[in-house]
């Protein structure tokens, strides 16, 4: 079994239309929807609007695919963190210092969501599954660090091709795609203050979520007793409402940054 790990960022989408012009031999894409109270919607919106359609248009099976409970439930990063007498704090908060915590995010809600897709389709430790996953040259020190499960044999085709993010954008341009945003949870805490600006200024309710899942986050470190030391979803050491202000708004001829660097 041959599959790509599909996150709906750039690089993904990049190999998404690598694999729609034979490039990469790769017809299965495997998305994992942290939930749709979690993943940012613009992710969302992407994949059901653009990368769906495409994908059919070209022969490719992209299967979203939800993390259920052992009740067949499913189960959102969201609604694991806001569930009543919940002790979960899955996402690398911010400590004091600015630090962030540890996570198990990813490894819950992406790898072992594919994972058990996997699983069920045949992939084994004697029978491993081939797996694709989208780190570009740029990123490099990501799949050094990347664990490999038994039952997968991960690839990096884009490392394979020597491409670097803006190889991926200028693919996608040059199929007349729209470009996709940053995929990532809406709430990250590795975000960017720039990002965070940006989000008070044009999704001023998810910003206000936001806020409201840092408080709970801290409420239920008190009630489980792992002491008053507040977390935070910015490395500023302060409540988000307070660390945050409205990002400026963007002149005519601004041109924006995807990635945040000039490139220059």
């Amino acid at each position: 079994m041959k599959a790509v790990s599909f996150g709906g960022g750039v690089q993904s989408v990049g190999l998404l239309v690598l694999a729609a012009r034979r490039v990469i031999p790769y017809r299965t894409f495997l998305f994992a929807n942290v939930g749709d109270d979690s993943e940012d919607p613009a992710t969302l919106d992407y994949v059901r609007d653009v990368a769906q359609p495409y994908a059919a248009k070209h022969g490719i099976q992209l299967h979203t695919l939800d993390r259920t409970t052992r009740a067949g439930e499913t189960e959102t990063l969201w609604g694991r963190m806001m569930r009543q007498g919940s002790r979960a704090l899955p996402i690398p908060v911010r400590m004091s210092n600015g630090a962030p915590g540890t996570r198990g995010c990813t490894r819950d809600f992406k790898i072992q969501v594919i994972g058990r897709h996997l699983r069920r389709h045949g992939a084994s430790a004697a029978s491993p599954a081939t797996v694709a996953v989208g780190i570009s040259l740029d990123e490099v020190s990501r799949a050094a660090n990347r664990r490999t499960e038994p039952y997968e044999r991960v690839t990096y085709p884009l490392l394979d091709l020597g491409m670097r993010r803006t190889d991926c954008q200028k693919v996608i341009a040059d199929e007349g795609l729209p470009m996709p945003g940053k995929s990532a949870c809406w709430f990250c805490p590795l975000k960017p203050l720039s990002a965070w600006r940006e989000m008070r200024r044009d999704r001023p309710h998810l910003f206000l979520r936001a806020c409201s899942l840092e408080e709970a986050l801290n409420e239920t470190r008190i009630w489980a007793g792992k002491g008053n030391d507040p977390v935070f979803l910015t490395r500023t050491g302060r409540p988000l409402a307070e660390a945050v202000r409205k990002a400026q708004d963007e002149l005519p001829f601004d041109v924006g940054c995807d990635s945040g660097w000039c490139m220059t």
